[in-house]
């Protein structure tokens, strides 16, 4: 306590400490001792020096966290250093360095028309605005001078072991001094060799021409800055007079793709009819070969049949067949006493008699 206010009491105890009528005071004396300050201005001094500390790295923050994906370059008095920091905490001297963090993770470029830019927009929200650029459909000329617009998308990073160097000649706007014109122009190149009815028809050789070109002058860039991923080529659009005539010419081509089908159909059928009736005759020339064939087999059999009886046929079987023949007739005539009997000549041909008795009942027997 300061030494004022121990003067102070010790006079209000020696006069024995009258209130405010002038009356003595009646209550207890009481007794102040001066509390002991030793060393207290050293602890106040240590004590704003750390609370000086705080505030100064509070307000410098001479530390970054770096994270995976990116990477740190620092400045030393505006020159950057080329090996880029890794992901970490890292710790720099406030005023004289500084610290820039840039993205390494993939990014995209989707150039497109603009109501797919709206709607693109209310899909990723905040995600559009981070590593994803959209930009308006890459407008080209084709081989006859007439406009046409083409969808593109292009994956890409920044290298991350010569970021430095590429933030130091490019900026930090790299990406728009880099990607985007190599992929116009190269776009506007191969595009405009053809025209616009054989783009479409093309989408495959002009889809593997864009990726071949980007690639090529991205990495011609000094130091490769950058690490392309994937070109998507994603829609040829076409002005509404190339379109009608497209699909005027498609139209017509159906069409006549139609007609020859049914040319090779009508074609197909007449040849199924030819053969069907070429198959008819020949199997009706193979019945008529085969009947003729069987009455030719027949007629040879019986001939041979009839050859081979001849050849049985001796004189003395035929006295027999006589003698038995004759005994037929014999025994008819004992039945019908009246009946006319003619004999053929030769002997051996058949007797044939007839009942002249009753005319009704008249018949003739050959044997």
């Amino acid at each position: 306590m300061p030494a004022d206010l121990n003067d102070y009491f010790n006079k209000k105890r020696g006069s024995g400490g009258g209130d405010d009528n002038g009356g003595e005071s009646k209550g207890p004396k009481v007794n102040f001792k001066t509390p002991d300050f030793k060393g207290f201005g050293k602890i106040s001094a240590f004590a704003y020096v750390i609370i000086a500390l705080v505030a100064v790295i509070a307000l410098t923050q001479p530390f970054v966290t770096i994270n995976s994906g990116e990477v740190g370059i620092k400045s030393n008095l505006g020159k950057y250093d080329p090996s880029p920091m890794q992901p970490g905490l890292h710790f720099f001297i406030p005023f004289l360095q500084k610290v820039i963090v840039v993205d390494t993770r993939v990014r995209l470029i989707n150039y497109t028309s603009g109501e797919d830019m709206g709607e693109a927009a209310q899909k990723y929200g905040a995600q559009a605005q981070a590593g994803i650029i959209r930009k308006n459909s890459i407008s080209v000329l084709d081989a006859r001078n007439l406009p046409v617009s083409i969808d593109i998308t292009v994956q890409y990073r920044l290298n991350p072991e010569n970021a430095p160097q590429t933030i130091a000649s490019w900026g930090l706007s790299w990406e728009n001094k880099i990607v985007d014109p190599v992929v116009r122009d190269v776009v506007r190149s191969i595009a405009g060799k053809y025209t616009a009815e054989e783009l479409p028809t093309k989408r495959n050789d002009l889809a593997t021409a864009i990726d071949e070109g980007i690639r090529k002058d991205i990495d011609a860039q000094p130091n490769k800055p950058v690490e392309l991923l994937t070109v998507q080529l994603r829609e040829i659009i076409l002005p509404e007079k190339v379109k009608e005539q497209i699909e005027r010419v498609q139209i017509a081509k159906q069409e006549a793709e139609r007609t020859k089908y049914e040319v090779e159909r009508a074609n197909q059928e007449a040849l199924k009819k030819a053969a069907l009736a070429e198959g008819t005759a020949k199997a009706a020339i193979i019945e008529a070969q085969g009947r003729a064939d069987a009455a030719k087999i027949e007629a040879d059999a019986q001939a041979y049949a009839n050859k081979e009886v001849a050849k049985s046929l001796d004189h003395n079987l035929l006295n027999l067949k006589q003698i038995e023949t004759q005994a037929k007739f014999n025994e008819a005539l004992r039945e019908n006493k009246d009946a006319k009997i003619f004999l053929t000549p030769g002997g051996a041909v058949p007797n044939i008699w007839v009942d002249t008795k009753d005319k009704e009942k008249q018949s003739a027997i050959t044997q």
